[in-house]
């Protein structure tokens, strides 16, 4: 049986790598059954690959292994003109057209905009300890959440009044095999913009489509007042500079106003807005959170990083991301018949194959002794940004809000410990956290 693989619930209690283990040894390629969750619709299957190097080969060979035919998700877009419209977002591309917009992504990003967001992120993450600190509890969840929709907020310029909503937006997607977070609302529309208001009266009434079945969250109507948020946004920046550096001061339309300049059709800008607002949020959301909980389950570690956070975070971060990766699983489709290592049943053309990072970064082939944490780990040559053509642009960004706020728990947290048992989210695709109840001293 290979259900369990697929199922959301088999997440909530731990990511199975012992299971994993078991299939780099013994089927490194194999097949996976998509039974039905819930009100969603059992799926055709697909071939998980769990081996370091097979998932390599993958995330290498777009021509093979495309992004583009079916999106990147697990679960097949419920229409043809769903899949359109994701079809259009830099993720579900492969090169040619996916280098247009990662060029038009990376442009954004200058050292100088980079370094400005250093200094402002470190100082975020003062604030948000300052904010916790004197009670000596709370949940680490909540206090991580905000660092990352804080300085997505600051690219794209969106007011701090409406920060909030890149949290519920996030949510949503990322949420929705978890009954906790698929309808959560926690944005104040009395505290929001005018523009915010204005969006909330776009969001869909019901996450149900009219003949019963599921509305996706990743589809235009899912997202339908994220997508109406984004035009205003857009039409309040469209008379500012289109080539701002990356870094909103507040007077400035952030990314948005370069996305404008480079024209890029509705669907393309709305599929980037989603990738900024929702995928650039949602894995450090799980990242932070993910890393403390592995630094406490691994006292000796923890200690050792403790005498001296700031030598020791360069390669922690990237053993703790290897250890903890926020997203666990990428899909692609043949193109054609093929064969994957030493795999006797052919991969046909128009089949899914998933490659689970989170296997391939347990790889004893890879990792010595793959198990054990180990803080000084060098080389490491973890998959958790991905590999290829679609290589995390934001890899840079995410270490510097992992080291920020990792820095602020580990030197003005003393005796940081567990104050209750975590709560993981219920998702095939994030290694989330619902909550992680901390004290110190």
């Amino acid at each position: 049986m290979t259900a369990e693989i697929f199922h959301p619930e088999t997440y909530t209690r731990a990511v199975p790598h012992d299971r994993f283990a078991e299939l780099r040894r013994t089927t490194p390629v194999c097949w996976i059954e998509e039974p039905a969750v819930g009100a969603w619709p059992a799926g055709p299957g697909y071939w998980g690959v769990f081996a370091h190097a097979d998932v390599k080969r993958v995330l290498r060979d777009p021509q093979t292994f495309s992004s583009h035919l079916g999106g990147t998700q697990i679960r097949d877009p419920e229409t043809r003109d769903d899949l359109a419209f994701v079809r259009a977002m830099m993720l579900n591309q492969d090169p040619p057209a996916q280098s247009r917009l990662r060029r038009i992504v990376a442009a954004a990003f200058t050292p100088r905009a980079i370094r400005r967001l250093e200094e402002t992120i470190a100082e975020r993450a003062r604030v948000l300890v300052d904010v916790v600190l004197p009670a000596g509890r709370a949940d680490f969840v909540e206090v991580a959440a905000d660092l990352p929709v804080w300085t997505l907020a600051r690219i794209m310029g969106v007011p701090d009044e409406d920060r909030r909503l890149l949290y519920d937006w996030a949510n949503r997607v990322i949420g929705y095999q978890d009954a906790d977070y698929a309808g959560l609302s926690t944005a104040d529309a009395e505290a929001l913009s005018p523009l915010g208001r204005a969006a909330l009266a776009a969001r869909p009434a019901s996450m149900t489509r009219p003949d019963g079945r599921p509305l996706s969250p990743r589809s235009r109507a899912g997202l339908a007042d994220m997508y109406a948020y984004a035009h205003g946004l857009a039409a309040a920046t469209s008379d500012r500079d289109g080539n701002s550096d990356g870094d909103s001061d507040g007077d400035s339309g952030g990314i948005v106003g370069r996305l404008l300049a480079e024209g890029l059709t509705d669907d393309e800008f709305e599929n980037m807005f989603f990738l900024f607002a929702v995928a650039g949020n949602e894995t450090l959301r799980n990242g932070i959170p993910g890393a403390l909980l592995t630094l406490l389950e691994h006292p000796d570690q923890l200690d050792q990083l403790c005498r001296d956070p700031e030598a020791g975070l360069g390669t922690a971060v990237d053993e703790l991301l290897r250890f903890w990766p926020p997203v666990m699983q990428f899909r692609r489709t043949a193109t054609c018949d093929v064969t994957l290592g030493e795999q006797e049943t052919p991969i046909r053309a128009g089949d899914k194959v998933v490659v689970y990072h989170a296997s391939a970064n347990r790889d004893e082939t890879v990792f010595p002794d793959p198990d054990r944490l180990d803080l000084t780990r060098s080389p490491n040559d973890h998959v958790t940004f991905g590999f290829g053509p679609h290589y995390c642009l934001g890899a840079h960004l995410a270490r510097t809000q992992m080291r920020a706020m990792l820095g602020q728990v580990l030197t003005r947290m003393p005796r940081i410990r567990q104050d209750g048992d975590p709560v993981r989210l219920t998702s095939n695709f994030q290694n989330g956290l619902k909550h992680l109840p901390v004290r110190w001293d």
